[in-house]
Parts: structure tokens; C-alpha cells; sequence
């Protein structure tokens, strides 16, 4: 299956299950894979065959920056299912990172990745 690819999308929020991550908010990186059938758009050079990757980025911001949720899982679901939805894309990855966690130790990121299909 063919991919549109959006990567490292960065969005300030205040989602988490503590109460500074409520409170002072944090980084959330996005990456999407939506996986569809590109053929047509490739032949034709017809954006109609295609996704409006501006729409999509508008779309996610929207739901990333104004909603909120305790766990990044729930977040995730909930960019997956609207992609679902308003685009005509049978499967989507989601990918949500929070580089800077609240928590000890030494690491690059914590993150999830969920695959969602119609």
C-alpha cells in the first residue's frame, strides 16, 4: 500500500495524567503514515486523487492543541478515528511522542503508535 507521510509535527499541549502536564503543557510530536492508493493520483497529477496535506496538519493541530487527554494512547485513538473518518484513506499509523516527559532517567522520547483501518 502506497503512504503520505507527515513527520515530526510539533504541537504545544497540555495533555497528561499529571497535574503539571495539565497545568504547563508540553511538546507533542505527530508523525502520520496514511496508507491508500496513490496510483491514481500519481498518473493524473490530480490533487483530487489524492489528500490535502495541509488539511490533514490542520485537522491534527486542531485535535492536538484543542482537546485534552490523560494518556497519549487516547490521543492517538482519537487522531486516528477523525483521520479515518474525514479522509477518504482506508488505514492510518499514528505515531504521538512527548519528548520531554515528566518522569526520571535518560531517554530520547516516550511514545505510542497506533495502525487504525476502516
Amino acid at each position: 500500500m502506497d503512504k503520505i507521510i507527515l513527520k515530526q509535527m510539533s504541537f504545544y499541549a497540555y495533555h497528561g495524567a499529571f497535574p503539571e502536564e495539565n497545568k504547563l503543557g508540553q511538546r507533542f510530536m505527530v508523525d502520520l503514515e496514511l496508507r491508500l492508493n496513490l496510483q491514481p493520483a500519481g498518473q493524473t497529477d490530480q490533487l483530487k486523487y489524492s489528500i490535502d496535506y495541509g488539511q490533514v496538519f490542520q485537522v491534527v493541530q486542531k485535535i492536538v492543541e484543542g482537546q485534552q487527554f490523560r494518556l497519549i494512547e487516547a490521543l492517538a485513538e482519537s487522531i486516528a478515528n477523525t483521520l479515518l473518518t474525514k479522509f477518504s484513506v482506508p488505514e492510518v499509523l499514528v505515531r504521538v511522542t512527548k519528548p520531554d516527559p515528566p518522569i526520571p532517567g535518560h531517554y530520547e522520547s516516550v511514545g505510542v503508535e497506533v495502525v487504525r483501518s476502516k
